[in-house]
């Protein structure tokens, strides 16, 4: 049995290389570039705190997975394409502001948006899905490939943004968006 101190001892973000929380498993509470030497394919996550971005190959690279505090006992539930983990970041939870603005047009041209709140579907609101540049103000947030949420995401910190490839986009399409907060 372990105890609470036990417990606040122990990483903060846990990799296993089988689903279910089985196989071998590396305990991480720090940024790691590569992770390879430490396990060779991740099924199952288990996140304790603060937000953690993961991604597919090493030097945060590849395909980003967003994760909040909580159990992932397979990669389909953090939305992974396959069970190739490379690398990741930690970010602490944000409390206060979000504000970010999103443009149509690279370098921030045309029609701009400021929004301090999730949008579930950029077409509903707009009616257009192509996000060509963005300003993140204050607070962390996560764009989604696909409406409500899903596909593939893309970890945004305060900052400007001119392009979608300046966050990693291989198109401007961004389908969702939300604000990365304690829950």
């Amino acid at each position: 049995m372990r105890l609470q101190s036990d417990l606040d001892r122990l990483g903060e973000i846990i990799f296993y290389e089988d689903r279910n929380f089985q196989g071998r498993h590396y305990e991480c509470s720090t940024d790691c570039a590569d992770l390879s030497s430490y396990f060779s394919r991740c099924n199952s996550i288990r996140v304790e705190n603060d937000w953690w971005v993961v991604y597919e190959r090493p030097n945060y690279m590849g395909y980003q997975y967003v994760l909040s505090r909580g159990e992932y006992p397979d990669y389909q539930r953090w939305m992974g394409f396959n069970d190739s983990i490379g690398s990741c970041r930690t970010y602490p939870y944000v409390r206060g502001s979000y504000r970010m603005r999103i443009y149509e047009r690279p370098d921030f041209g045309g029609q701009m948006m400021e929004f301090m709140d999730d949008c579930p579907s950029v077409y509903d609101r707009f009616r257009y899905r192509d996000i060509h540049s963005c300003h993140v103000m204050d607070g962390y947030w996560t764009f989604y490939e696909q409406p409500n949420y899903r596909g593939r995401q893309y970890f945004m910190r305060p900052g400007e943004y001119r392009r979608f490839s300046d966050w990693g986009g291989n198109s401007s399409t961004v389908g969702s968006f939300r604000r990365m907060r304690d829950f």
